[in-house]
């Protein structure tokens, strides 16, 4: 494995990020009884997976329903060219949004809201969203039904 930012990843990093993908608690000792390694081996693993940039966190996936977020919706962000930065960084900043993405297209966000109701949605999209300069055009969607949700990548 190299030391700069450019690692390259072998079979055995691969194995090891899909077993903390799937539980990031896992322990070095459980990670290592399962591929062969020692505890030792795998710390130095996950110590340069970490320094490079491949695993940015360790982190909990929280259901959002069960702490009261009961609506999920999504919305796309037109935003003239200018302000869409700031436009972006606004909306990443605010506690609803979850998540905030630019995306391809005429300077589109892609974002995440999770609220407690749909009066507080409401009130996200009239005092917030809706009060931001340099939107030009919004579109949302609620989430009806989950059917897959992944928090991490599949190798």
């Amino acid at each position: 494995m190299q030391e700069d930012s450019s690692l390259k990843i072998d079979s055995v990093d691969k194995k090891i990020l899909e077993l903390l993908i799937e539980d990031g608690r896992l322990s070095y000792t459980d990670i290592g009884k399962t591929l062969g390694l020692s505890r030792v081996a795998v710390r130095s693993r996950v110590n340069q997976l970490i320094d490079c940039g491949i695993i940015e966190k360790f982190t909990a996936v929280v259901n959002s329903e069960k702490v009261g977020k009961q609506v999920s919706a999504f919305f796309e962000v037109d935003c003239e060219p200018r302000s869409l930065v700031e436009v972006a960084e606004n909306l990443a900043n605010n506690p609803y949004v979850a998540s905030c993405y630019q995306m391809t297209g005429p300077s589109t966000l892609h974002m995440h809201v999770l609220v407690e109701d749909f009066k507080e949605l409401e009130s996200f999209i009239n005092k917030e969203l809706y009060a931001l300069e340099g939107i030009t055009r919004v579109e949302s969607h609620t989430l009806l039904r989950r059917f897959k949700s992944r928090s991490g990548l599949k190798l």
